[in-house]
């Protein structure tokens, strides 16, 4: 189990988008509006407001907890908690909003706002990582000990 890149990649992923996120917070509202929060987060981080902070925050954690799983099903730190359980609904949750695209592009006639595009492309990249990753790591991650 140790090793595996799939999950190596997805934690790393996952624990740049969490670094993204806090470096967004100190970036202010500009960089609410770039990186696609919209213009309600961008205005409300502009009136000092506590909510694009705690709502990011919130955002950042929730992905290093999942980068932490992606290392920990690699085999790079210990066993977390339900890992297979976690691993399968990170995946499924990456996947998901990746594959927003689609209906995205249906509703639209093709035609989609560059963060859409990106960021679901970039999404589905880190969900096949997480879902390969786990489909390789699955046996492994039994929680059974070889003789019991």
């Amino acid at each position: 189990m140790a090793g595996n890149r799939f999950l190596i990649v997805g934690g790393v992923l996952s624990a740049a988008a969490s670094v993204l996120h806090l470096a967004v917070i100190a970036g202010g509202p500009d960089w609410y509006r770039f990186f696609g929060a919209g213009e309600g987060m961008a205005s409300l981080a502009a009136q000092g407001s506590w909510i694009p902070t705690v709502t990011t925050l919130g955002i950042a954690s929730v992905l290093a907890i999942w980068s932490a799983y992606a290392f920990s099903g690699a085999g790079l730190i210990p066993r977390l908690p339900l890992a297979r359980t976690a691993l399968v609904l990170i995946s499924a949750i990456y996947l998901l909003r990746g594959l927003v695209l689609i209906p995205a592009l249906i509703v639209n006639g093709g035609a989609v706002m560059p963060f859409v595009l990106w960021s679901s492309l970039i999404v589905l990249v880190y969900g096949l990582a997480y879902a390969i990753g786990t489909w390789i790591a699955w046996p492994a991650l039994s929680g059974r000990r070889a003789g019991t």
